[in-house]
């Protein structure tokens, strides 16, 4: 039988994600803090702890591959309007709003689908804390498997 205290201890392992907010990189600090304390005291604590850590992971993961897909083309983007061999290439360099580049409705998608992930991260993290504190566990979508 899980007791009260461990549904409370898991439900904060996935709310501690929240305190990115707050502390940098706090996704990964609070949770881990947390299980490390108390991973011994039950599974179902440990299970929920890794859980939570496996998804920040995740997503950090996801968001880096994701900022190394949108770099290059940005900057193969803003290097095409240089040129090498003209130093004042900048004082050429204007913006026309009647004939807006493609690439500001490509940075216009990544900005909305950085957003819609966001949503579906917070989604998934209250989901999990609900879940924790009725004593069921829990697995998110898309995770990578780290802490095993």
């Amino acid at each position: 039988m899980i007791s009260n205290n461990q549904k409370n201890i898991a439900t904060f392992i996935h709310l501690s994600t929240f305190s990115r907010f707050v502390i940098p990189f706090g996704n990964i600090i609070g949770p881990l803090l947390l299980w490390i304390i108390n991973k011994d005291k039950s599974e179902f604590i440990d299970n929920h702890g890794k859980q939570a850590l496996n998804f920040q992971l995740s997503i950090i993961l996801y968001t880096f591959l994701f900022g190394l897909l949108c770099i290059p083309l940005i900057a193969f983007n803003v290097l095409s309007y240089i040129d090498i061999v003209n130093i004042e290439a900048f004082n050429s360099l204007n913006i026309n709003l009647e004939a807006p580049s493609p690439i500001l409705f490509f940075i216009i998608l990544m900005v909305f689908l950085a957003a819609i992930a966001f949503i579906i991260e917070l989604i998934f993290i209250i989901n999990a804390s609900l879940t924790a504190n009725k004593g069921e566990a829990y697995k998110y979508p898309f995770t990578i498997h780290f802490l095993k």
